[in-house]
């Protein structure tokens, strides 16, 4: 994991990569407690056998969206800016599920910081970052997903 002391600290690593993740194992008990939550029990994702049969992969594959959950964890792990007392996901500027993740694949988060900008505002001084997060695939030359996200940060 990478640390640093403050913003500022950080500001100096936007076009930098921060980090990449260990591997997760993706289980079909996570699939279908992400599709109970969700409501998504679309049968290529929870019902193994008519996957198999049905299924262009021959498997259940994972939602794209329990794939993108992901990213708070694999950021935490990434890096760390000791003087941040609070952060805010602020939203995705772009996000693409380049392929399928069947289950028990695994996937590892790759941060870039692609931009950093001060603010000062009711909240107070902090930043607004930018980062890339490729979700990469094992044994997969494609990624499983590609995402821009946006965060708030304060000191």
């Amino acid at each position: 994991m990478k640390v640093f002391k403050n913003i500022s600290e950080l500001e100096a690593s936007v076009g930098e990569e921060l980090g990449v993740t260990e591997w997760q194992k993706i289980t079909q008990k996570q699939i279908n407690e992400f599709a109970e939550v969700t409501g998504d029990l679309q049968w290529i994702h929870t019902k193994p056998m008519k996957a198999k049969l049905l299924s262009p992969f021959k498997t259940t594959i994972a939602h794209g969206f329990l794939v993108l959950s992901l990213a708070p964890r694999m950021l935490e792990d990434i890096y760390a800016v000791k003087s941040v007392k609070m952060g805010i996901n602020y939203g995705l500027n772009h996000v693409r599920f380049t392929a399928p993740v069947p289950v028990n694949s695994e996937v590892r988060g790759k941060v870039i910081l692609k931009s950093f900008e001060k603010m000062d505002n009711q909240r107070g001084k902090g930043a607004r970052l930018i980062v890339s997060l490729t979700f990469e695939l094992k044994n997969s030359e494609k990624p499983a997903c590609v995402a821009e996200l946006v965060f708030l940060i304060y000191e």
